[in-house]
C-alpha cells in the first residue's frame, strides 16, 4: 500500500523498527496505558537502538534517513503505541529539530548528539495559557543580563515536560519571540504535576515553571525575535512524523476489525460476510491508503528541500480527522467488545482524539491552507 518504492536501506529501518515495536512496545502498549507512563527501560532502549536521532544526519549522531526515513520509523511505533510514539515525537521532531532548524553550528554540537543517543530527552517549550491556537501571544519573558538570558514564565501542556534534559523554549524579548534551548538541570526550572488525560495517557504532558532561569546568550536558536519563524518551522516537520503515527495506527486497526470480522459470527455467519462491515472495512482501507500517500508524498518533498507548509498542514488536517474515522470503524466492527479495554481497539479510539488538537487544531490547518489558496487565487501550485 506505498506510494512510493522504499530504497533497500529504508526497508530495513522499516523491518528494524518494526521487529522492535511487537517485541518490545506491543506487548506491554495496555500497561503504559495503565500506568500513565512509559517505562524508562523502554526509553533506554529506543535510545540504543537509535530511534532519538532517525531524522538527523550522521554527523551529529543522527541516522541520516531524513524525513522520509522518520516517518517510516513513527508509523511503525504508531502501529503499537501512540503514546510512545508521541515521546518520541516531542523529542526528536520538535524539541530537538528546534535546535537543528535555526541553531549555530556550536550549539548543533553541544546537543544533537546526546539528544540522538538518548543521553538527554527533549521537549518542545511553546504552548501557554495565552498562546495554544494564538501562538505568538507568548508572555514569558527573557530578558539580558549580563552574558545570559533570565527566562521568567509558565508553560502549558508540555510533552516530556516532567522527563526533559532539555527544552527548546520559546519566550518574548524586546525584539519579539525568540528561542532558546534549556537545560532542565538550571536553577528555576521545574515541572509540575503531569496532566490526566483521556488518551495518549503513558506520555508525560506538564506544565513547566521558569523562575529566573540564566541561560547563556549562546544558547538563543537563531537571531533574537525570530523565534517564532524557528517555532512555525519546526512544526510543518513535527506535522509529518504526526500524519505517520496516524497512518500506523490506521493500519493496525485495519488488522485487527479485518482479522475480528473473520472469527466474530452472527446469524450463523462471519460478519466479514455483511455487506456493512465490508462497507466499513473499504473506507477504513481507503482512507489509510490516502493518509499514507499524502505523508509520504510530503515528507519526500520536504526532503528535497521543498516548501511544505500548506501541505504539511493538509497532512495533520488529513491524517488526524481520518484516524478518528477508522477507530470509529474499528469500535463499530468490534461491537461491544471494541467498547471494552480488554482490546486495544479502544485505546487507539482515545488516543487518536489528540490529534486534532496538538501541534496546531485542525481549525489553524484550515486557516494555513485557505489563506494559502487566498494568496495564490486558488491557482493550484504543488
Amino acid at each position: 500500500m506505498n506510494l512510493f518504492a522504499f530504497t533497500e536501506e529504508q526497508n530495513m529501518l522499516r523491518d528494524m523498527v518494526r521487529e522492535f515495536v511487537n517485541a518490545e512496545i506491543k506487548p506491554i502498549a495496555g500497561q503504559i496505558d495503565e500506568n500513565e507512563e512509559i517505562p524508562r527501560d523502554l526509553i533506554n532502549k529506543i535510545g540504543e537502538l537509535g530511534l532519538f536521532g532517525t531524522v538527523f544526519p550522521e554527523e551529529y549522531g543522527g541516522g541520516g534517513f531524513g524525513e522520509v526515513g522518520y516517518c517510516i520509523a513513527q508509523e511503525e511505533v504508531g502501529r503499537g503505541c501512540l503514546s510512545t510514539a508521541t515521546m518520541i515525537g516531542a523529542h526528536m521532531s520538535i524539541g530537538a529539530n528546534a535546535i537543528y532548524i535555526g541553531g549555530t553550528e556550536e550549539l548543533k554540537q553541544q546537543y544533537l548528539p546526546k539528544l540522538c543517543s538518548g543521553e538527554y530527552i527533549g521537549a518542545f517549550g511553546l504552548t501557554e495559557a495565552t498562546a495554544g491556537s494564538d501562538s505568538f501571544n507568548v508572555r514569558t519573558r527573557a530578558e539580558p543580563d549580563g552574558d545570559d538570558w533570565v527566562i521568567n514564565g509558565e508553560k502549558l501542556w508540555i510533552t516530556n515536560g516532567g522527563i526533559a534534559d532539555v527544552v527548546s523554549v520559546f519566550a518574548r524579548t524586546p525584539r519579539g519571540v525568540s528561542a532558546f534551548v534549556v537545560e532542565t538541570k538550571w536553577p528555576g526550572y521545574s515541572a509540575g504535576p503531569k496532566e490526566k488525560k483521556m488518551g495518549i495517557r503513558g506520555s508525560m504532558t506538564n506544565p513547566i515553571i521558569f523562575k529566573d532561569v540564566r541561560v547563556p546568550k549562546g544558547n538563543m536558536i537563531g537571531a533574537d525575535g525570530r523565534g517564532f519563524l524557528t517555532a512555525m518551522k519546526t512544526l510543518d516537520a513535527g506535522r509529518l512524523g504526526l500524519g505517520a503515527c496516524c497512518v500506523g495506527a490506521a493500519k493496525e486497526l485495519i488488522e485487527l476489525s479485518t482479522r475480528y470480522s473473520k472469527e466474530r459470527k452472527q446469524f450463523d455467519a462471519p460478519i466479514s460476510h455483511f455487506e456493512g462491515v465490508q462497507f466499513m472495512l473499504a473506507e477504513m482501507w481507503t482512507l489509510t491508503y490516502a493518509m499514507e500517500s499524502v505523508v509520504y508524498r510530503t515528507a519526500a518533498d520536504y526532503d528535497a528541500g521543498k516548501k511544505i507548509s500548506t501541505q504539511s498542514a493538509a497532512v495533520k488536517l488529513f491524517c488526524s480527522e481520518g484516524l478518528d474515522k477508522v477507530a470509529d470503524f474499528a469500535v463499530q466492527i468490534h461491537g461491544g467488545m471494541g467498547y471494552s479495554r480488554e482490546l486495544p481497539v479502544e485505546r487507539v479510539y482515545r488516543d487518536s482524539r489528540i490529534n486534532r488538537i496538538f501541534e496546531g487544531t485542525s481549525e489553524i490547518q484550515k486557516l494555513v491552507i485557505s489563506h494559502d489558496m487566498l494568496k495564490k487565487n486558488g491557482l493550484w501550485n504543488l
